[in-house]
């Protein structure tokens, strides 16, 4: 009887072993990204560049008054909007959508992660207007302005296509391309997120691409 007893407790340890492993991989997949095909990540509004494109060095400078060049593009990956502060619609939407794609990161993805608006308007968008705009969305947002000239090298080099449109009086607007641009760790150009933007597929493509690099 005791010899039976010690049997059933024996199946009873190794059946809720059993489950837990079960949970504990089921938890464990869950968490994995799910790698995609080429075609599935473009089918999903991310598409990447068969060879990486270099960027030409620029001289520019972020929303905390520091010095944004090159480098800072290295080291994680960087997906990178081009917008302007006063912008009524697209901009606000897309830093907002970024937000949440940011968010609901894992803290070593964030680690491997830098969200960039790069201002399209740097004759109104000064240091401190981007001071006061990027920490509205998220405080680890990072803006950048400058010289119209790095910034028009930048976006050309990345096919970002904007212009000034007049508006009453001296008024204007600038209507520009809406995609996300994404830069790999090496500070090259990856590829780019098409819009309408959705955090799901956001999070869900980079996490393939960051998974397979």
């Amino acid at each position: 009887m005791a010899d039976q007893q010690v049997g059933i407790r024996r199946t009873i340890i190794i059946i809720v072993c059993f489950i837990v492993l079960v949970i504990f991989g089921f938890i464990w997949r869950m968490n994995q990204p799910v790698i995609m095909s080429v075609q599935d990540l473009r089918i999903n509004g991310a598409i990447v560049l068969n060879t990486p494109r270099k960027f030409s060095d620029f001289d520019l400078v972020d929303h905390r008054g520091d010095a944004f060049t090159l480098q800072r593009l290295k080291g994680q990956w960087s997906m990178i909007f081009f917008g302007f502060t006063n912008c009524p619609d697209v901009c606000p939407t897309t830093l907002a959508t970024l937000n949440e794609t940011y968010s609901k990161l894992k803290d070593s993805e964030k680690e491997n992660l830098q969200i960039i608006m790069v201002s399209l308007d740097p004759e109104r968008d000064t240091v401190d207007k981007l001071g006061q705009y990027m920490p509205y969305f998220n405080t680890e947002f990072v803006g950048v302005t400058g010289n119209k000239h790095f910034i028009k090298r930048f976006t050309t080099e990345i096919n970002i296509a904007y212009n000034q449109v007049p508006l009453d009086g001296d008024d204007y607007t600038v209507d520009h391309s809406s995609q996300i641009v994404l830069v790999n760790p090496n500070g090259h150009y990856h590829g780019f997120f098409k819009s309408p933007h959705s955090a799901i597929m956001l999070r869900k493509t980079w996490r393939s691409i960051y998974g397979t690099f």
